[in-house]
């Protein structure tokens, strides 16, 4: 079977080709990210995982507060790199599948995992501290890998194994990883420490929602480490808006005096 380009895939094409096209210049920046979500009918973290694969085949270059500016028309390697599953794609199957892992392993987990899982908050606290993110990021992967061990179901053993496995080996996920790190973005020790609490409960919905918790606040923080400049530009015209409507409303308040013969 050919498997289906992926959703973020289908939109890189679609923007490279475009380029390539000449329907954006080079030093040109492309429409904002919402623009091109509304256009393509996609989420805002499509989106993003487009852009990512783009920055890849160095078509775009992202500058931060400004925009995605077109760099080249082809990829300079002479074809598009190897895409893999997207960096949100992927944080959105952890979700579902570890939220119900932690739930059935608050059920099974032994007093001695806790143990270890409370041995591995340690490990990251100390890695944090000492900014070896690297280091932290592997005891986080142990953490979860813990975790789906203790449901004593090798199935979702084996799936949640193959989930991280693919963020190793994603490109995609490799640049999102280097951007979440330039923006100092650490394994959460509260929420790793709310998720071992729940199981030492052994309180599946607390588990689950412990989990789904965390893994939504990854999400959100990666979402926030690679905004490039809607927000700033929202911002800007908000404040520009409120200054028009400012001056605005002195100016009317001021023709009120002087009808009145202040």
């Amino acid at each position: 079977m050919v498997e289906p380009r992926r959703l973020y895939e289908q939109i890189a094409r679609k923007l490279a080709k475009a380029i390539a096209d000449g329907e954006y210049e080079i030093g040109q920046r492309l429409p904002s990210e919402r623009e091109l979500a509304q256009t393509f009918a996609v989420s805002r973290p499509t989106v993003r995982e487009a852009i990512i694969a783009l920055e890849l085949d160095e078509l775009v270059d992202v500058r931060l507060g400004s925009g995605v500016y077109v760099v080249n028309r082809k990829p300079p390697a002479g074809q598009a790199g190897v895409m893999d599953i997207g960096p949100f794609e992927l944080l959105e199957a952890r979700r579902a599948i570890e939220g119900e892992a932690c739930a059935l392993a608050a059920l099974r987990i032994e007093t001695q995992q806790i143990e270890q899982l409370f041995a591995l908050i340690e490990e990251m606290r100390t890695d944090n501290r000492q900014n070896e993110i690297i280091m932290s990021e592997d005891a986080d992967r142990r953490f979860h890998e813990l975790i789906a061990a203790c449901t004593q179901n090798s199935a979702i053993i084996a799936a949640v194994q193959m989930l991280w496995d693919a963020r190793t080996r994603s490109p995609q996920s490799h640049r999102l990883d280097d951007k979440g790190r330039a923006r100092g973005l650490k394994p959460p020790i509260d929420e790793h420490t709310q998720i071992v609490r729940a199981l030492k409960r052994r309180d599946p919905d607390a588990a689950r929602a412990a989990m789904h918790k965390h893994l939504s606040r990854v999400i959100e923080g990666f979402l926030e480490a690679t905004e490039v400049a809607e927000l700033k530009r929202a911002r800007a015209a908000a404040a520009e808006k409120r200054r028009r409507y400012s001056a605005r409303g002195a100016r009317a308040a001021q023709r009120l005096r002087e009808a009145q013969g202040e």
